[in-house]
């Protein structure tokens, strides 16, 4: 039987492929992860490192500096991030007193790194490894749109 995870994959799957534009396909992905996944407290796509659709509380990081924080070592280094306890994290750059835990996946385009996905729980630790697949997937999904329309 498929994961929680694995058969929301497929339904973004199927609305990746009904997606008008980018924004579109962001948009639906940040509604559905925190619409069925309870422990997604906030999730958010950063294009071009600029704060795109997001669904959570006001964030003032707008923009991601590159080396700052865990959204900027994830974009520095090309690869997801996974921070069990925020706290612990000295990158950390804090945005809610509530975060505990954060995933950031880059969003690859012909192999450079154009943005990332960046997700976070008030619980710690709250990420498995059937999260990690699924954000990577949706990060994927918008690196294969923006590919096709550049």
């Amino acid at each position: 039987m498929p994961t929680q995870q694995e058969q929301l994959a497929r339904e973004i799957d199927t609305l990746a492929n009904a997606s008008e534009s980018v924004d579109d396909l962001m948009s639906v992905i940040v509604g559905r992860l925190q619409e069925r996944l309870s422990h997604f407290n906030w999730v958010g796509f950063y294009p071009m490192l600029v704060l795109g659709p997001y669904v959570g509380a006001e964030t003032p990081h707008k923009r991601i500096p590159l080396n700052q924080g865990i959204c900027g070592a994830a974009v520095t280094h090309g690869e997801t991030l996974v921070v069990d306890d925020v706290n612990a994290d000295p990158r950390y750059l804090a945005c809610s007193i509530e975060t505990k835990s954060e995933i950031v996946v880059p969003i690859f385009v012909k192999g450079a790194v154009v943005g990332e996905l960046d997700i976070d729980s008030h619980q710690p630790a709250a990420f498995t490894s059937d999260d990690r697949k699924l954000a990577e997937h949706c990060a994927t999904l918008v690196g294969r749109y923006l590919e096709k329309t550049d």
